[in-house]
């Protein structure tokens, strides 16, 4: 099960510490590709999504009005991407929220339940992220407008569960779109029908077991593109 978590503020990195945190968010983990696109788009009022940032991304994002930053990828303490991060929002005085979710499985019942709730609690503006800003970010997006703004679900997801934010849907990142997908088939499709049918109907497995991916779809995101 995972929950949304408060990161509490870290000790200053040492010069040495942050170059070796740098090494690592910029060639492990691929933030390179980053500094040239950051995939930063707009959800809504207030709300961005966007891939990992590193400290200057988020100088932008306080420029925008951002208050919190929700971290879809938790807390990874060994990951220099993290460290920059963690430290930089503490820096710049924004809220950290840690909420690691999965792209390629759906979510256990009460990780999609403390999502919804999360939506009616978070500080605003915020800008939520994973990895490449394509996936997990896509899913929060879609759940964000369908549950906060009132956005039909299908156009939510027309829009945010797309491949031009880099999302495939025909990969196993699909199960996202799939897990929606059942949603809608088995309820009126309703923002009121969301909470429980997820308390209630949803079986994780069963839907696991149903969705089949594309092989070569599959090589594209978790060997070329290695996706997270």
């Amino acid at each position: 099960m995972d929950l949304p978590t408060i990161a509490a503020p870290a000790p200053e990195l040492t010069p040495p510490e942050r170059r070796r945190a740098f090494l690592d968010m910029w060639l492990v983990d691929h933030g390179f590709i980053r500094d040239i696109y950051w995939n930063l788009h707009r959800v809504a009022d207030g709300v961005w999504r966007a891939a990992q940032p590193a400290p200057h991304h988020l100088r932008r994002a306080r420029d925008l009005g951002v208050r919190t930053v929700l971290n879809l990828r938790g807390r990874r303490d060994t990951c220099g991407a993290y460290q920059l991060e963690r430290e930089a929002c503490a820096r710049l005085g924004l809220t950290l929220i840690d909420f690691p979710i999965r792209s390629r499985s759906p979510l256990d019942r009460e990780t999609l339940l403390a999502a919804a709730k999360l939506f009616g609690e978070i500080e605003t503006p915020f800008l939520l992220h994973c990895k490449s800003g394509a996936d997990r970010a896509g899913f929060m997006s879609t759940l964000y407008l369908f549950l906060h703004e009132g956005v039909a679900l299908r156009e939510a997801m027309r829009v945010h569960l797309s491949l031009r934010y880099g999302h495939v849907k025909q990969a196993k990142t699909g199960v996202i779109d799939f897990f929606f997908e059942e949603f809608l088939r088995e309820t009126d499709g309703s923002r009121e029908a969301f909470v429980p049918w997820v308390e209630t109907r949803y079986d994780r497995t069963a839907l696991e077991a149903r969705f089949k991916e594309n092989w070569l779809a599959g090589i594209l995101v978790n060997k070329i593109l290695r996706r997270e």
